[in-house]
């Protein structure tokens, strides 16, 4: 059993085992040894002290986890060697052998390197990565900015987007080399360097006389002048263009968020609304338990329903809180990749239910019911819909929806009202009806079975059809698409008369050998061969005239006058008089006289 040491390296928090921390520590000591005569021997530790807290924090997967010799080790691998060996030589004897701690993992990152820059450091930055010179990427922007107008947009998000280089480390995985002890020292001293020339210049040329000074114009100096002006001016510019983004970023994430919870609650809302339905009764999702034709669990539906919106509304919650709050701590890889399995095995499974679902309804099938009407080709037969004093508060127009309803004795009923008529013509002395009711099911045996669980019926009165407006099934049954089709087979002569409250129960076109169609609804029609002719119906003939026919005379009533027409035999009244004509005899009278004649 080893004890566990808690450490703060380069500001960050770490367990680790009592080994790795000696062994951690050792090393540590004799880097600050190798670096005791070094210029900027502080910051070469520290970023040194840094790099490794990062490499520690990429190999910790959560806060409780334990570094161990074998992440000292690997951490030591990727660092190298200090290069003044002050310790003893058994501190690193089992340490890699130095030519694989040459080598290193590190890639070459984008950054914005705004140490050469004229802007925002995203052309020096973008060097660095594609390995060319800078002035290339400049000529780059010149030409989209002037050619295609889209280079101010797209250097605007890169500058948003892409991070500055702050740390040595960043700018050294910048240009691509490993970040190693050599490469931190080799940057710091560089940096040290160029400060020292810089001051060294400044002094030179302050003590240099004022013709060396006109003699000798520096005008590499002088740009870098105008560059650091220049800089200056589009830093502040940058600095604008950036708060008006962090407050649009923000006002962004509350957007997320509000819309993020209030969907979330939403949802556990109905999750728990819906999945409750066969536990506690609440009115009107009853229905849904009818429409699952599959009888799969109501609460498994919901459950699936909502992990399939639900995540990725979470996803844009936890994305308002990223942008409000900077170090809003991350849910861990572990959780994130478990959601998404969880994701994807939800909409899995709402396939396979609708998929299910949609199966019940594969198959159609139908079973009819014949009975002889006693009605012969003398009688007038009505035709009139009846509904029900149980199902009269339920009725309503659209005959593809459906609805529960529970009788007397509080037994639940699919209510619906798809019921057509049909109207044919027969040659028989006595008509028929024929009831077809019809469902779907997974196979045909069970929409048979449902169709013959349909509750159907009519009644006959003299010379009265009284049919039902609706249809009724047990709930049992489920909602399977069940229809009812009435054909009425009458015979050739026979007058019928459909009321008015059949209209939307007959066919709009003629169709399948369908003779009556909704027009004719509360009218007195004559049945034919495959035909009708209405004996009531008017007949537009032009904008002011219209002609009544009754029976076989036909009156034609209009501005001029009233005409009446049968057969051969007609009577014409008008401002000039009347005329009439019969089969052998004409009378005309007018202001002449009456003038009548025979053949």
């Amino acid at each position: 059993m080893n004890k566990t040491v808690n450490i703060n390296l380069a500001g960050i928090f770490f367990h680790i085992d009592e080994d790795a921390y000696l062994k951690l520590q050792r090393y540590l000591e004799a880097i600050k040894r190798s670096f005791t005569d070094s210029q900027g021997r502080s910051e070469i530790i520290a970023d040194i002290e840094a790099r490794i807290a990062e490499l520690f924090n990429e190999r910790v997967k959560n806060d409780r986890q334990v570094i161990s010799i074998k992440e000292v080790d690997a951490v030591i691998t990727i660092m190298g060697q200090p290069e003044d060996y002050l310790v003893d030589d058994e501190i690193f004897e089992d340490e890699p052998t130095p030519s694989y701690s040459k080598k290193s993992s590190t890639n070459k990152k984008l950054f914005r390197d705004t140490d050469n820059s004229y802007i925002g450091g995203v052309s020096s930055g973008l060097a660095h990565y594609f390995g060319i010179d800078t002035i290339w990427i400049r000529l780059a922007w010149v030409l989209l900015i002037f050619g295609a107008g889209t280079g101010i947009l797209l250097y605007i998000l890169l500058w948003i987007l892409v991070p500055e280089a702050k740390t040595t480390a960043e700018k050294i995985m910048m240009t691509g080399a490993p970040v190693n002890i050599s490469n931190i020292e080799k940057k710091i001293k560089d940096g040290f360097e160029t400060v020292t020339e810089t001051v060294g210049d400044v002094a030179k040329n302050v003590s240099s006389s004022v013709s060396d000074a006109v003699k000798h114009v520096d005008f590499e100096k002088q740009g870098n002048k105008i560059k650091s002006t220049s800089k200056g001016f589009f830093d502040t510019i940058g600095n604008i263009i950036m708060f008006f983004f962090k407050v649009f970023a923000k006002f962004i994430g509350v957007i997320l968020i509000l819309v993020g919870a209030t969907s979330l609650i939403a949802l556990i809302v109905g999750l728990f609304s819906v999945g409750a339905v066969n536990f506690i009764h609440i009115p009107g999702l009853d229905m849904i338990d009818v429409v699952n034709s599959g009888n799969t669990p109501v609460w498994l539906v919901s459950l699936l329903a909502f992990l399939t919106a639900g995540i990725p509304l979470f996803f844009i919650f936890y994305l308002g809180l990223k942008i409000l709050i900077n170090n809003l701590k991350s849910i861990g890889n572990i959780a994130k990749y478990s959601l998404f399995g969880l994701w994807i095995m939800s909409i899995i499974g709402l396939f396979i239910i609708g998929i299910r679902q949609a199966s019940e309804h594969a198959f159609n099938e139908s079973v009819v019911e014949k009975n002889e009407l006693y009605i012969t080709k003398n009688d007038t037969l009505k035709i009139k819909m009846i509904g029900s004093d149980l199902y009269r508060k339920n009725k309503y127009g659209h005959r593809d929806s459906f609805k529960v309803i529970k009788d007397d004795n509080g037994n639940k009923s699919i209510y619906r009202s798809d019921v057509r008529i049909i109207v044919k013509s027969t040659t028989d002395t006595i008509g028929s009806i024929s009831i077809e009711k019809s469902a779907d099911g997974r196979d045909h045996d069970k929409a048979r079975e449902r169709a013959k669980n349909i509750n159907y019926s009519y009644q006959i009165n003299r010379n009265e059809l009284l049919l039902d407006s609706y249809l009724t099934t047990s709930v049992d049954n489920k909602f399977s698409d069940q229809e009812i089709i009435v054909y009425l087979n009458l015979p050739e002569g026979i007058i019928a008369n459909f009321y008015k409250n059949t209209k939307s129960y007959l066919n709009y076109y003629s169709k399948s050998g369908n003779i009556v169609q909704q027009k004719y609804a509360n009218r007195y029609i004559k049945i034919l061969e495959d035909d009708i002719e209405c004996l009531n119906c008017p007949i537009e003939d032009d904008e002011n005239d219209f002609e009544l026919k009754v029976n076989t005379p036909k009156v034609k009533i209009n501005e001029d006058g009233i005409e009446i027409k049968a057969d051969d035999t007609s009577l014409k009244i008008d401002n000039n008089g009347l005329k009439a004509k019969a089969e052998d005899v004409k009378v005309n009278i007018d202001a002449n006289g009456i003038n009548i004649e025979t053949d």
